[in-house]
């Protein structure tokens, strides 16, 4: 790479005007924190920044951020007067809900402007990127490589193997997909970064873009996700303004372009290749594999697809080091495994269900299910006794309180198909039976299929049928024999991970509630 100024330098420079124009707004000011989200706005967050726009004095500045997580508390407003003093308003008490956790990707969330470069700056934003501009691409997929950095999208691909293969590839242009779509329920964490935190975002994207030259990027963000958008098209346009973005990026030679596109809607879209297809313009369906998008992707051209979350764990490992990352929840932690075949890092976590404190959390690998629901959401709700937790998302599954003690880690939690997939952990109590989680979650997969391939399309509402025979008191033992079939052969001959995976709550559901199942059709057959 030739620059023709260094880009830590700009970087140095850019930083320094930016904390003179923050200086100048905010000196000597009591600063009113408004966390606005997704979450929040459902309780009238929008209401409380009027307010506070109408009552601030002349030494006092309002700041539109995203949420810290504390769902449980929207709206919520942080006061901080000019000494340092601050007042937190909100529903019940945050204690020790940041206790366990490890904030990276989710750094500053509701604390800083969310779309405020000079903001973002101050935090210490955009200094990955230019240290990755400072070194050549090989040598920033090499230190990604060293982090043990895998995608956290449930896939769990190691990100620097992705971006390696899609460097090699002679043929152009190619292209960087951020993938936003995140539609399946009970998962809501790439939209907490887009609201919180787009910057970071952005940041990460323009160094995976650098490390695989690519040019051109696209942010592909769910149809319903407004806020979402809304953020990332005003933080990707003061971006530009400062030169963090577009042509010459912090006076290097390396340019990119990004593009918002809006999701075509549905859980399938999510899948990478069904995702290429609707920005074609094609129907939403998976295509065949090979040849993978990395060889192969939008428009025919390598294109590497990564989510919010994987990119915006690349700034900390660029600006704190491969070492500091690899140090922080290492997996499997014994010292025999290399660094780079590990699932190092932290994992977002979206926590919801039967807990005192839902919310959106950040905690190191290798944290339990018990400290999640337990130690962070404080329990099930009063009056109420924990039965099981469905973990992953719906191509996951459901375990009882018996498994509270497995930790988080990529991949397969359990080899009955529960897996940590991209994140949820949903909490049941005795109101919400787990067999009946199981045939909602079988259910939405079937509603969601997209028909192209006959197993998907005819196998999921097949298990649907078996499981309601079997709930209604109307099954036969022969129900519980085609659940397995139907969950093993969807599974094996399905084109994408939609199909793939829908069998997943039926296995974990006959490994750890086959008693119950068996007691039902039983008690049917009575």
């Amino acid at each position: 790479m030739t620059t023709t100024a260094s880009p830590i330098k700009f970087l140095s420079q850019i930083a320094a005007e930016a904390a003179a124009r923050r200086k100048e707004l905010l000196g000597g000011k009591t600063r009113h924190i408004v966390q606005v989200a997704h979450c929040s706005l459902a309780v009238g967050a929008d209401k409380v920044v009027a307010a506070v726009r109408q009552a601030v004095g002349e030494n006092e500045v309002i700041i539109v951020a995203g949420c810290d997580g504390t769902c449980f508390q929207a709206p919520k407003t942080v006061t901080i007067a000019p000494d340092g003093r601050r007042e937190v308003k909100g529903h019940g008490v945050e204690s020790d809900f940041f206790a366990l956790q490890k904030r990276i990707a989710m750094d500053g969330c509701g604390e800083i402007d969310a779309t405020d470069v000079d903001d973002y700056l101050a935090h210490g934003g955009y200094a990955g990127l230019a240290k990755a501009l400072s070194m050549s691409p090989e040598a920033v997929i090499e230190e990604v490589k060293a982090s043990g950095l895998r995608g956290r999208g449930g896939a769990y691909f190691p990100a620097a193997m992705k971006w390696e293969g899609a460097r090699k590839v002679r043929n152009s242009p190619k292209y960087l997909v951020v993938n936003a779509e995140e539609g399946e329920p009970g998962i809501f964490k790439d939209r907490h970064l887009m609201e919180g935190v787009p910057h970071r975002i952005i940041e990460g994207m323009a160094i995976a873009a650098y490390a695989t030259g690519i040019n051109e990027a696209y942010v592909y963000i769910n149809a319903e996700a407004n806020l979402s958008a809304h953020r990332m098209e005003k933080a990707i346009a003061r971006a530009k303004a400062a030169g963090l973005l577009c042509e010459k990026i912090l006076g290097s030679d390396f340019t990119l372009n990004v593009t918002i596109m809006r999701g075509a809607g549905g859980y399938v879209c999510g899948e990478e290749t069904t995702l290429l297809n609707t920005m074609e313009g094609y129907r939403r369906e998976p295509r065949l594999r090979p040849p993978f998008p990395t060889t192969a992707g939008l428009w025919a051209k390598p294109t590497v697809i990564n989510n919010c979350e994987t990119l915006a764990n690349v700034p900390f490992i660029m600006a704190k080091g491969a070492k500091a990352y690899a140090a922080i929840g290492a997996w499997p932690s014994d010292s025999k495994t290399p660094p780079n075949q590990r699932a190092s890092g932290t994992k977002i976590v979206s926590l919801s269900g039967s807990v005192h404190r839902p919310g959106v959390v950040e905690l190191p690998m290798g944290t339990t299910l018990r400290q999640i629901i337990e130690a962070v959401g404080n329990g099930p709700m009063a009056g109420h006794a924990l039965t099981g937790v469905a973990v992953g998302g719906p191509s996951s599954g459901v375990f009882p309180t018996s498994m509270l003690d497995t930790q988080i880690a990529p991949g397969l939690l359990h080899e009955s198909g529960v897996m940590l997939g991209a994140g949820g952990v949903i909490a049941l109590d005795e109101r919400t039976p787990a067999l009946d989680v199981v045939r909602r979650l079988a259910a939405y997969n079937a509603a969601e299929s997209c028909g192209k391939c006959t197993p998907c399309r005819e196998g999921t509402p097949r298990m649907v049928d078996a499981l309601d025979r079997i709930l209604s008191g109307k099954g036969a033992q022969s129900d519980i024999e085609e659940l397995r079939y139907l969950a093993d052969v969807v599974g094996a001959a399905s084109l994408c991970g939609l199909g793939q995976a829908a069998g997943s709550p039926i296995t974990s559901a006959l490994r750890f509630f086959g008693d119950e199942i068996a007691m039902r059709v039983a008690s049917g057959a009575r």
